[in-house]
């Protein structure tokens, strides 16, 4: 099925299937796109269709505990490592073997981990939109003042039960469209029709339990993300609730290779509140740091 130019396609990685959207020409410079929570791959269609338009082999999966062929029942299934992975994985069944990466919200914390795991072999570029060095993301959340409220928020998030994510989807998800503000009505629909099947939002949720809330990382050695050499963006909103600026100062001292900064007037959604500018910021990562 093909929305516009984007298609719905499968890939099979992990020993999982994971439905993905795609456009752009198969010989085009490939980006491989992820998306956060409680997003899917449908956040990322406006930029996709931009992209491919100016040349390039986009490729977004719903990624694990998303898609319905790839969400297993445990929760040490969705440790850091295994979600790690599945970007490369992912990457391979799409035939990329060199590629951008472009990645939101959680997308982005997996995308530093993939980052450090891959030392520039196959990523070429990488923009991270919200989420800064994720090691530095973690200490942040841990130690700011400022995150006080998304520690508690991290709390409900990671608790073992699903009475939240029950509660974040009662009355027609009033609870999750509180946090959507940016979206339309549209994308809210679309993020619903993955994340409301029973058991598919709780599985989401076991990104935060198997992290314990991010803190998980900080229990391994600075030698796992730690310095990252390739080409790096990070765009931030100033107003967001979640992302603090600690996190952004902290994770500078890991960027050892080229690295840009953007902050932008707008809050936690980028891609949404302000989809010109990143899509003129992605566009130029891209340009600068070719496959």
């Amino acid at each position: 099925m093909t929305i516009g130019v984007i298609e719905r396609i499968e890939l099979e990685a992990s020993c999982m299937i994971f439905d993905a959207l795609a456009a752009g020409p198969s010989d085009g410079e490939p980006v491989l796109l992820l998306h956060g929570i409680p997003e899917t791959s449908a956040m990322w269609t406006e930029i996709m269709t931009a992209l491919a338009t100016a040349g390039y082999r986009c490729v977004a999966p719903d990624q694990r505990g998303y898609s319905p062929r790839a969400r297993p029942e445990d929760v040490g299934d969705y440790a850091r490592e295994h979600l790690t992975a599945d970007v490369f994985g992912i990457a391979t069944a799409a035939g990329f073997e060199r590629f951008h990466l472009v990645a939101h919200d959680w997308g982005a914390a997996i995308g530093w981990s993939a980052v450090d795991a891959d030392k520039g072999e196959r990523i070429a570029s990488y923009t991270a939109l919200s989420i800064p060095h994720y090691r530095a993301f973690a200490q942040a959340t841990r130690d700011d003042p400022a995150a006080a409220t998304y520690r508690e928020q991290l709390a409900m998030l990671s608790a073992v039960d699903s009475a939240f994510a029950e509660f974040l989807l009662a009355d027609d998800a009033a609870g999750l469209r509180v946090h959507l503000d940016a979206h339309s009505e549209a994308l809210i629909a679309e993020y619903l029709s993955v994340l409301g099947v029973p058991g598919a939002f709780d599985a989401a949720l076991n990104w935060y339990r198997a992290s314990r809330g991010h803190m998980s990382v900080l229990d391994e050695p600075d030698t796992v993300l730690g310095e990252v050499s390739i080409p790096t963006m990070l765009i931030w909103g100033g107003r967001d609730v979640a992302v603090t600026r600690m996190g952004i100062e902290q994770g500078r001292k890991y960027l050892t290779g080229p690295h840009e900064f953007v902050e932008l007037d707008a809050g936690h959604w980028l891609a949404q509140e302000e989809p010109e500018i990143v899509l003129a910021l992605i566009r130029r990562q891209l340009g600068r740091f070719p496959v």
